[in-house]
């Protein structure tokens, strides 16, 4: 078996797949909007308070435990907050960016391997889904 070190064919162009991620202009946007996110405490700050915020509220309800209205205002609030300043929304935009070229990649990846070949539109359409062994629980 060889190692991820040696300098395959696959390896090679898997390297070159990863600079032209690098090098994609949205992607450029998205680095630098996460960079800003990170230079920035206080939206750093806003955001871990309302994730763990939100988990709490989810781990609550998964105990069966109801929800005031007050927490759920409370969430509301910080949420509307989160989603009107600037960087921390750059931050967020930018994280489902990254997700959806992940996804694609993993995709197209695991396509090409069940299928043996580089995979259609066609091959993608007919799953209604994102392909198996992607990770997301939907149904095909």
């Amino acid at each position: 078996m060889q190692t991820i070190t040696e300098e395959t064919t696959v390896t090679l162009k898997t390297k070159e797949l990863c600079q032209a991620i690098l090098d994609e202009p949205s992607l450029l946007v998205a680095r630098q909007s996460i960079d800003r996110f990170m230079a920035d405490d206080k939206a750093k700050q806003q955001y871990e308070n309302l994730m763990s915020k939100g988990q709490a509220l989810q781990e609550k309800q998964q105990r069966s435990q109801p929800l005031s209205a007050e927490e759920i205002a409370v969430f509301e609030k910080e949420r509307d907050a989160l989603m009107n300043n600037p960087v921390a929304r750059g931050f967020m935009d930018a994280q489902e960016e990254l997700h959806h070229v992940h996804k694609s990649v993993t995709q197209f990846v695991s396509k090409t391997l069940e299928l043996g070949r580089v995979p259609t539109e066609a091959d993608f359409e007919s799953e209604g889904g994102c392909g198996s062994g992607c990770g997301c629980d939907h149904n095909h």
